[in-house]
């Protein structure tokens, strides 16, 4: 007979722990923030984001580590000039900016005067700052007055981790409604501005209200607005102008995909054991690991992902017709690759195939009004007299 204990049966791996062997042992986990749940939500099909976000890697590291290194970022310059005319909307104990929001979403409320509330919400560490925003937004409430919360800080929950979030502004009206300001350094020019531009700050301040919502549900009277305040510079100066943004279908759709980030357990047991993203494994090692989670690249993720590179590589590589964009994706249906397109438009597609009949007449026409346009006289052109000079 055995002189050692018998051995207890092995422990289930919890998902704390399955998400750290992801990240690698001695990787600590990235904090996601509002830029990157925003991006989740611009293109909530891509399971990899999703997985990779919900577990902390640091993606950056890793494309570069895979050898495709994200080129895109602010420059200084445009972070110095954002720096200062967010300070010019604020200056005056942010006067200007309170009379732009009361102009474009309150005015049946009493205009704000020199004596609106401005707490002072410095406390140690982010869950610090957290709970005195918190705080301030109850008081702020309960004042019934003008309030302007300069750079406050909320937490929102994300697979299960807490995820601190600051936006620029939160303003609270006299009847207890809380709205978000974003405050952007590019323009708007006669009242209207770059229209991605403002998708990706509509999905920002997204995030940022469902962080309000779970801070309002439990303060008496509060509500949070769902039209937030976009603030630009006007035309070409540096003079702050104003544009209400409805942002309940991005609201949605980010409320969609933090909930399907709540389950990345489910993500994460799809995956073969031992697969991890440690940026110090071996390239040919992380370039498996990736191709084990499914992706949903887009030529919009360029702007948005630090691993976009490598998956319009691997896109190209595998002919996908994702590569030339999601509106050729969705016209193609079941033709997957530009090879099957192509085929589909020489007549060798399914005949079944709408899509493939459909390309298969398109090429046809092109190629008869090609011909009759061949068979046209060509219109004589006299030669220009050489110049005298």
């Amino acid at each position: 007979m055995s002189s050692y204990p018998p051995s207890s049966p092995a422990q289930p791996t919890t998902l704390r722990q399955r998400l750290a062997g992801l990240r690698g042992p001695a990787v600590p986990p990235r904090p996601l923030d509002a830029r990157a749940l925003a991006a989740l939500a611009a293109n909530p099909g891509c399971g990899r984001r999703a997985l990779l976000d919900g577990a902390g890697v640091d993606k950056n590291a890793l494309a570069t580590a895979l050898g495709s290194p994200a080129a895109f970022g602010q420059s200084q310059f445009a972070i110095v000039r954002g720096n200062s005319f967010e300070a010019k909307v604020k200056g005056d104990g942010g006067a200007e900016l309170l009379r732009l929001v009361h102009a474009h979403l309150d005015t049946a409320a009493e205009p704000p005067g020199a004596g609106a509330l401005v707490p002072d919400l410095t406390a140690a560490g982010p869950e610090g700052r957290a709970a005195r925003t918190a705080l301030a937004l109850r008081e702020a409430t309960s004042a019934k007055d003008w309030t302007l919360l300069d750079h406050p800080m909320l937490a929102l929950e994300v697979a299960g981790t807490p995820a601190y979030l600051e936006p620029d502004a939160v303003v609270v009206h006299p009847d207890g409604r809380w709205t978000v300001v974003e405050i952007k350094s590019f323009p708007m020019i006669d009242a209207a501005a770059d229209a991605a531009k403002v998708g990706a700050a509509a999905r920002q301040a997204a995030v940022y209200v469902l962080a309000l919502e779970r801070i309002a549900g439990k303060v008496a009277g509060a509500e949070v607005g769902h039209t937030v305040l976009l603030v630009c510079p006007k035309d070409f100066s540096n003079l702050p102008t104003a544009a209400p943004v409805d942002i309940r279908r991005e609201r949605s759709v980010t409320r969609r995909q933090l909930d399907r980030l709540t389950r990345v357990e489910e993500l994460a047991a799809a995956l073969p054991e031992g697969l991890s993203f440690d940026p110090e494994r071996t390239a040919e090692e992380l370039a498996e690991a990736v191709s084990a989670v499914e992706a949903a690249y887009a030529p919009e993720c360029l702007a948005a992902c630090e691993l976009a590179f490598h998956c319009r590589e691997r896109a190209r590589a595998a002919d996908e017709v994702t590569a030339l964009g999601r509106s050729v994706r969705g016209e193609l249906g079941a033709l997957t690759t530009v090879e099957e397109a192509l085929a589909a438009a020489a007549g060798a597609g399914c005949a079944e195939d709408p899509t493939a009949a459909a390309l298969h007449r398109a090429a046809r026409l092109r190629a008869e009004a090609l011909e009759q346009a061949a068979a046209l006289p060509r219109p004589h052109v006299p030669e220009s007299p050489e110049c005298p000079c």
